[in-house]
């Protein structure tokens, strides 16, 4: 039986930045819910991501985290980077922001970085650019 990701309330509040994403991308796409079902198909044309789904993602219903081939669809479907379905999802089921160098090349996974001060997220952005700058090993 497969249970859903349990939040402890006094730490986290509830985000939705996949369910917010994904309506938001389906209205710029103007695509029902029955279209984007059908873009998410896999090879055997069989959709990754049911209709029951997606509505309850959108419509902020519990759902089960997705995994990596869901996410790879539903950004095909949505034709959005792959890495932003994948960083709404971490934050939306997770609790974790992603913070990005300023090439994009580093990222941090921190924790409601939201809570953080602007000299925190200063010196976040200036050690992911510290890494991005530092000799690699091969």
């Amino acid at each position: 039986m497969t249970t859903m990701v349990e939040q402890d309330e006094t730490t986290h509040e509830e985000r939705w930045d996949l369910s917010d994403l994904v309506k938001d991308r389906r209205a710029e796409l103007r695509l029902s819910l029955k279209a984007l079902e059908s873009r998410t198909t896999d090879t055997a044309g069989a959709p990754v991501i049911k209709l029951g789904v997606l509505h309850r993602l959108e419509t902020r219903q519990p759902t089960i985290p997705f995994r990596v081939p869901e996410l790879k669809a539903l950004a095909r479907a949505l034709e959005l980077p792959f890495g932003r379905l994948q960083d709404a999802a971490g934050a939306q089921f997770l609790g974790i922001d992603s913070t990005w160098s300023a090439s994009g090349e580093a990222r941090a996974l921190v924790e409601q970085v939201a809570r953080y001060t602007p000299k925190q997220r200063e010196q976040l952005a200036r050690l992911l650019d510290a890494f991005e700058s530092s000799p690699r090993s091969e």
